[in-house]
Parts: C-alpha cells; structure tokens; sequence
C-alpha cells in the first residue's frame, strides 16, 4: 500500500485520497473553510496550503520540493511524499490567510450564534495575528431574510462557496448564487426565489463561520453549554441520524449526525424542526392519583382486550405492552396505529432521500409483536374487545379510533386529543427524546437513539408504564425500565435482530480546549 509523510507521520493511503483527506482520516488538522466531504473540490479558501516535497522519476526518485505550496484538499496523496503543514511557508500563508479573512469580518463573536463553533473564530486563535494592520475602512454587507427558516450576515462571509454548492449538487435547487466580484462580492438568492427546499437547514450547519444562521436558534443558547445526545428521526421512516442539543431540560435545536450508509451528513428541514411537540402546550403531562392502579384493575377485570401500538413508539415500548396484554388475554387483537403516507419519496441528486412514511418504526413493531393487524383491521376487529389499550405518541393530532361507551379505554398519548377526554385512564407518555429505545427504518435497518431529557411532568416511557402495570398484576416490586436490558429479553425470547443492536459511536461532538469558570 502507498504510503505518504505529513508532518514527520508515515501514513498508509489509497489511490484518489487527497492529501487533506488523508491527514483527516490519521487525526491530524489541516486548516480548511471551502472544502467539506460532499462537495466538490473548489480550493478557493486557500488556507490548507502545503509545502510538498515529492520523489522526482526524473532524478532518481530524489524527494525534491514542489515550487509552490499547494492545496491539500485538492492535491492527489502521492507515494514517498513528504508533507509539511506547519513549516515556515505552510505557517506564514495560513497566517496571512487569516489576516486576509479578518481585514473586512466585523469581530463580533459575542453577539453571534456560530461563538463556540466557528472555524474563523478557531482558525484565528491558532492561526492569526494578534493584531489588525490594514487602515482602510472595512467593507460591509446588510443582513438578509433569505428563506422561511435562513437568515444571511453578508458582513461574516468569507466566500468559501459551500452553501452555493449545496444547493447546485445536493439538492439541485440552486437558490443561492454569487453576486459581483472581488472584494464586494457576496452570497444571495435569485430574485423570487428562497432557500426553502426541504434541505434548506443544512446550509447552516455547513456554513464554517456565522454568515448563515437558523432563525429559530438566533439567540437562544450559547453551544457551549448545550449538551449532545444521539438520537434518530422520530417523525419519518428515514432513519436518519440527528443530535439533539439540550440544557436544563429544554431541547434547543437538533442537528444531523454523521452517517454516510442513511443521511450522509444531512437531515431534513421537517426533522430539524419538528421536535416542537416536545414542549407544546397541548402536551399531556399530568397523570391523575392512583390511575395506574386502576388502569392494572380494568385490566384485570378484562374479558377481551384490544392494544393499538402507535408506530410512533420504540420496539421495546411495543413489546413489553405486548408481553403485559398478553399475559393477560392470550388471544389480545393487537394492531398498529395509522401511518401517514404524504405524496411519495423525493431523492435528491445526491442520493439523499425525503421518505413519504410519517412514522419512524411501523416495521420494529411488527419485529417485536410478530402479528399484527393493519389499523383498519384492527378497527374492525376491536369491537368485540370490551377493554381497549391506545398508545398515540404522535407528534400532531392523528386519528383516533372510535371507542365504544361500552369499551373501557385506558389511553397513553404525549398531547391532547380527542381520546383524552374520552378515556376512562389517561398515562401520559414520554416522547423519544424523553426515553431510549430502537427504532427500525424503511430499510429494515436497526438502530438505537438515547434519552435526551428527564421525561416532563408525569409522563413515562409506554416501557416503563407496561413494566409499572405488569408489576401491579403480578404483585411485584417495579422495575426501572432499561432499554438494554428489554432488548437482551427480546432477544432471549426469540426477537430476531436485538442483539445485533449497536449504541452509536459517533456524536460529532469536539471538546473545547478553553477552560470554562464559573461566574
């Protein structure tokens, strides 16, 4: 295998690397704004320079330098090249640079949303100089409102194209473009036309500085004391990979987590904001004295008993409410609430693909429950039960079955409904970001999420309320629910998969090296 040099660092490479890539697989930094993974090659930021020296065939292979340095991100990894990032020419062109950068950029890192993840605010403190030597006036831009959720700080734009090219080669829409040229040129939309595809979100992420910034975020955090959790799309069959961004309780964005084998490095807009139920108004939060005890003795009493198991739910919610049903009515009609189906699957040029499925694990309760009936068999059949069970757990209204006045309904939903008012016990649920658990995407693919925050008000992980009703029935001691331990039950009782289940590694979280004190 060929192998390449970076700074003193023998490293094994193959063929079509380049040499940032290289460097960035091994764990060494090279600094970059223009270049990201999923984009083409523009070497226009000019920061990732290099001094390369490399075996010349017309020389006997003798390691001689290039003439210039040259950009690692669009340099091909070469074998027997030795590579210099921090030399004195390396050094001196990152330096300048950043003085370059910083000659028109208004320094206002207090007041911006990107303080704390800025790559200008890192590069500089590495980087930079100490001081300002250009004496001219600074050039400045007007903010813009380019898209429902987008707004744009022209005077933060150190044009490294990667929200440009976003938009032509991921999504294709090519709302943005770039206007003018030399120093007065600037980043815009084309007239009548927003940023407002269904990816429009991930402009912010991608952008290396705070030139664009998620309106619904705009001063209300500071990143460095929100705390990360992996998680996964709770409203799609997607599956993809998100992090939610929490403090004190509260969720306050969430953002995509690396996985090129699902959603490469994006997530939808719907994703990106639809975490708002969470803390809605209409959330149901308050559980009345002694209704799970009551809830244990309606189901007891049961001679027939109907459990609809929302889609919504994790796979070891669903089937320990399938264990607790049917150890009491062996022969229980399960089904699986409604799904949403809205329009069809849109793929994007770049393979990325928005589901039309509105739910993130139809097919993991199918895994956990084995057979179940469609909602409109279910409903069907329900009728004959004289005890019926409803999880909902969606994120919006949905819609509920009709119960009979004669059907005992005992209800555990997360917002307000028309089964709330109707129902003879309501247990309030958890929302995923309120539990963990396992979600199974459209590909049959496994994958596990994390508790973000402590579940509101009263509200329980469905798990943890059927392990509560369970222990009432029994007359036994509750037990904590534990993602963990339900799935090695699940696979001990023959649930195929559960044992395969990673925890995700990857959490796109980088550790301040700055010494935080309390105030």
């Amino acid at each position: 295998m060929p192998t390449i040099t970076i700074d003193g660092k023998p490293l094994a490479f193959e063929q079509g690397q380049s040499i940032l890539d290289v460097a960035h697989d091994n764990g060494i930094e090279i600094p970059h704004y223009c270049y990201h993974p999923s984009l083409s090659v523009v070497a226009n930021c000019r920061i990732c320079l290099a001094e390369v020296w490399a075996p010349n065939p017309r020389n006997d292979n003798k390691l001689e330098p290039m003439p210039k340095l040259l950009p690692t991100c669009q340099t091909p990894a070469g074998d027997g090249q030795v590579v210099y990032t921090s030399s004195p020419k390396a050094t001196a062109n990152q330096k300048a640079v950043m003085e370059f950068l910083l000659t028109n950029h208004p320094i206002d890192c207090p007041v911006c949303d990107q303080a704390g993840e800025c790559d200008l605010q890192d590069y500089a403190y590495e980087y930079g100089r100490g001081e300002r030597r250009c004496d001219t006036e600074k050039i400045t831009q007007s903010k813009k409102d380019v898209g429902n959720n987008i707004m744009l700080y022209g005077d933060r734009c150190i044009m490294c194209t990667r929200c440009v090219r976003f938009t032509q080669e991921i999504t294709g829409t090519s709302e943005l473009y770039i206007n003018g040229r030399g120093a007065v040129e600037e980043i815009d939309v084309f007239p009548g036309e927003g940023l407002n595809n269904e990816l429009s979100g991930n402009v912010v992420d991608i952008c290396p500085v705070g030139a664009f910034l998620d309106k619904d975020f705009m001063f209300q955090q500071r990143v460095w004391f929100l705390d990360k959790v992996p998680s996964i799309d709770p409203l799609t069959a997607s599956g993809d990979n998100i992090n939610i961004e929490h403090t004190d309780g509260k969720i306050y964005r969430v953002k995509p987590r690396e996985n090129h084998l699902l959603n490469q490095y994006w997530i939808t807009d719907e994703v990106r904001y639809g975490w708002k139920f969470v803390h809605s108004d209409n959330r149901a939060i308050e559980m009345n004295e002694d209704a799970e005890l009551i809830a244990a003795d309606k189901l007891q009493q049961a001679t027939k008993i109907a459990l609809l198991v929302s889609p919504m739910i994790s796979c070891e919610d669903a089937w320990l409410l399938g264990q607790l049903v049917l150890s009491i009515d062996a022969n229980a009609i399960i089904g699986i609430g409604p799904v949403e189906i809205n329009g069809k699957d849109k793929t994007f040029p770049s393979g990325f693909t928005v589901r039309a499925e509105k739910a993130p694990n139809v097919r993991g309760i199918r895994r956990a429950l084995g057979d179940s009936l469609a909602y409109d068999d279910w409903k069907n059949q329900m009728s004959n039960a004289d005890t019926v069970v409803v999880t909902g757990n969606y994120p919006e209204q949905w819609q509920t079955p009709e119960i009979s006045d004669s059907q005992t309904l005992i209800l555990i939903d997360t917002l307000l409904n028309d089964l709330t008012d109707r129902c003879d016990v309501f247990l309030p649920g958890a929302t995923w970001a309120e539990k963990a658990g396992t979600f199974e995407n459209c590909n049959n693919v496994l994958q596990i999420f994390e508790r973000a925050i402590q579940p509101i008000g009263d509200s329980q992980a469905e798990g943890q309320i059927a392990m509560n009703l369970q222990a009432i029935v029994n007359d036994m001691e509750t037990t904590v629910f534990n993602a963990a331990t339900v799935r090695r039950r699940m696979a001990e009782a023959g649930v195929a998969g559960m044992h395969e289940v990673e925890l995700p590694k990857n959490t796109n979280r980088v550790e301040t090296d700055m010494p935080l004190s309390e105030v």
